[in-house]
């Protein structure tokens, strides 16, 4: 996500508001006594628990680290694993031995097959120097007719900005599998982005200290999020299916570059990736191959879905485009503005950008293309559907920004930017309601719009744009999951019209994007009183057009439940952060129908017609 910026996501939010127990082990599995070739290692423990992910309907991962009291020691470890049928570990059905030593942090991963497909198992690790691990519960796919599957998809988990309540709720949920989209980890020094005032009482600061940017830095900051213990519950409960964002490298990262990163400071970006990449592979329960930076996928969840998990981020994504390099987008020049915003458009759209870059993207598409599933879903990490908010509020946004970041009371241009706000939000709801008197200037306040944040989709335009005409073309169930943002959204994914510059009516799909695990999203610069709260997302979701659903201020995830005839959404928000205490739960719901089924009574509805092919999904939202 963005955090350093000129006039991003970050500058238009803060501008617009100024584990569980031990099962017991059996013999075959406990280990006693001492083994000489782990005497230099000192005491082993397994402190950072299990975990279990990309599950096939044959075989799952199986994830422990071996916690060593000296971990410098180049001494090797035997780690024995079993799975088993049982609770209680008895009559394992598989079992094995593996080493691990400091060329892999102690981590330990093992590939499990010959597997049965819908069953759950249970996991466990020992060694003969230390107590078994704790046992860990993991499902494989289900194949062939499958009638339901439901999924909690997550994000963006800063250790210092809170207590991680929304692993605890998810560890507890009955959702069969955990997408986790990205920012499992952050990079950021102690007191940097996220932290809170009572992070010293909470004893939350980030180790190492100092941003990270080496090997031993990324394996340190993953060791400290590995030993909450709410994240090892969510990981002992559930199989994980995990890509990364751009935390886990470095703040608004891309294929040669981020934001968040000094070249000689902190080393060449390509060592830094190296190093990050390395470490996701060592303590992420993922399929690992002989290219770290590959980790697009594809789960078959028999014939209800086809889950493609992709990489938007890291791999092939060009720098992106920033507002800054047309300034007279911000000019009082309406002649200026024009051409500044055609040269904008033009440059965002151009097919020479990529996101996924021409091979991901081919292959996306054709997975998607010849996959007979009910449902097509794109588990990644940024948002897809278009979010353009009126340039005129940009123009007054950054004139506040500049005087807040230069120390200058900004009091007054905070109240113009709200009262831009209050205006357009008349003006949209004059002109959703048809009213004559509706100048053609109060229309081109509200129709001239652009883009707020570059980071996403909206920069990266035409390969956007690709995918959705495959759909189309397709007739596919389209589903898009996205993090990244910290907050809670459901939009319309439309074509644009021939000449790129409105949407058509022809749907494509829809994106859901879940909120996030503890990182602030609007509510970090905004004091949203439940009045406040409402009137402003009402405000944003009213001035952009393909938005109908948002959350602006709570911390959660998010349950997706794909049936035959429809699939829905459901965002759970914990109670607090701050606190680890007496944690409760709200829910808000949109569904998207896969057919022409009749809807829930008394629900509102969005009906989804096309051209050419009839895409059959119909938006509902659930109240």
């Amino acid at each position: 996500m963005t955090i350093k910026t000129d006039l991003t996501r970050r500058s238009f939010i803060k501008s617009a508001a100024a584990g569980a127990s031990v099962v017991a082990a059996p013999m075959a599995i406990t280990g006693c006594g001492a083994d000489d070739d782990d005497k230099n290692l000192g005491a082993l423990t397994f402190a950072h628990g299990v975990a279990s992910g990309d599950p096939l309907a044959n075989s799952v991962i199986i994830w422990t680290r071996i916690t060593p009291q000296r971990p410098e020691s180049s001494d090797s470890v035997e780690v024995t694993w079993a799975v088993s049928e049982a609770a209680d570990m008895s009559a394992p059905v598989k079992t094995g031995t593996v080493t691990t030593s400091s060329t892999k942090d102690f981590t330990v991963k093992v590939d499990v097959t010959g597997l049965d497909a819908n069953k759950t198992y249970y996991y466990q690790f020992s060694n003969v120097n230390t107590a078994a691990s704790t046992t860990g519960q993991t499902k494989t796919l289900p194949e062939g007719n499958v009638t339901s599957i439901k999924l909690a998809v997550c994000s963006c988990a800063n250790y210092p900005a809170g207590y991680f309540n929304v692993y605890d709720k998810i560890a507890t949920s009955d959702a069969a599998i955990v997408l986790h989209l990205g920012d499992y980890i952050y990079e950021y020094a102690v007191g940097e982005y996220g932290t809170t005032a009572n992070t010293i009482d909470q004893g939350r600061n980030h180790s190492p200290s100092k941003e990270i940017w080496t090997l031993a830095d990324y394996r340190q900051r993953y060791a400290q999020y590995r030993q909450d213990s709410m994240l090892q519950a969510a990981h002992k409960a559930k199989p994980f299916i995990c890509v990364w964002d751009d935390h886990e490298l470095a703040n608004d990262s891309y294929q040669d570059g981020a934001a968040n990163h000094t070249e000689g400071d902190e080393g060449t970006f390509e060592d830094r990736r190296n190093a990050a990449f390395q470490a996701y592979h060592e303590w992420l329960p993922i399929r690992t191959g002989n290219d770290l930076s590959d980790i697009y996928r594809q789960f078959e969840i028999g014939d209800l879905v086809n889950l493609q998990m992709m990489d938007t981020r890291q791999v092939a994504r060009d720098k992106p485009v920033s507002l800054a390099d047309f300034p007279d987008l911000l000019s009082e020049d309406a002649g200026k503005v024009a051409i500044a915003a055609s040269a904008f458009t033009s440059a965002i759209a151009s097919s020479s950008r990529e996101l996924l870059g021409s091979a991901q993207h081919s292959t996306v598409i054709s997975n998607m293309v010849n996959n007979s599933a009910k449902w097509q879903v794109f588990g990644q990490q940024v948002l897809m559907g278009r979010i353009l908010v009126p340039a005129e509020l940009l123009v007054s946004i950054d004139t506040l920004t500049k005087k807040i970041e230069a120390g200058i009371d900004a009091a007054e241009d905070q109240a113009a930017v709200n009262t831009v706000i209050t205006e357009l939000y008349t003006l949209k709801l004059r002109a959703n309601q048809s009213d004559p008197t509706l100048t053609d200037a109060e229309k081109s306040r509200i129709n001239t719009v652009l883009p707020y944040n570059l980071d996403s989709w909206d920069g990266y335009a035409y390969e956007r744009e690709m995918l959705l005409i495959e759909a189309v073309k397709a007739d596919k169930n389209l589903v898009v999951l996205a993090g990244d943002t910290h907050n809670a959204w459901a939009s319309e994914l439309r074509l644009l019209e021939l000449g790129g510059s409105t949407t058509s009516n022809i749907h494509a799909g829809v994106e859901f994007a879940t909120s996030s695990v503890s990182s602030p999203g609007f509510d970090e610069y905004l004091s949203l009183d439940a009045a406040t709260k409402v009137g402003f997302e009402s405000a944003i979701t009213a001035l952009v057009d393909d938005l109908r659903y948002m959350d602006a201020n709570r911390r959660g995830y998010m349950t997706v439940e794909f049936t035959q005839t429809k699939a829905t959404a459901e965002w759970i928000f914990v109670s607090d952060i701050a606190t680890n205490e007496n944690i409760t739960t709200d829910s808000n719901y949109v569904q998207l129908a896969a057919d022409g089924a009749t809807p829930v009574p008394n629900k509102a509805k969005f009906e989804v017609l096309a051209e050419g092919p009839t895409i059959t999904s119909k938006l509902v939202q659930v109240v």
